[in-house]
């Protein structure tokens, strides 16, 4: 499922939902395998917030 680009009233709600969906991909299970739970979930969250905000 694609990440979605957030509304103005539900930015909060559309960035848990695109952090969910990183946390239930492949490439979040490489890269905690890789680096540790720590980055994985610093990577997940910049990048779900990236895309809610449409940069």
């Amino acid at each position: 499922m694609p990440l979605t680009k957030a509304r103005k009233k539900e930015v909060q709600k559309t960035i848990s939902q695109n952090i969910r969906e990183f946390h239930t991909g492949k490439t979040y299970a490489r890269t905690k395998r890789k680096f540790g739970s720590r980055r994985a979930n610093k990577q997940a969250i910049a990048a779900a917030i990236k895309a809610a905000k449409g940069y």
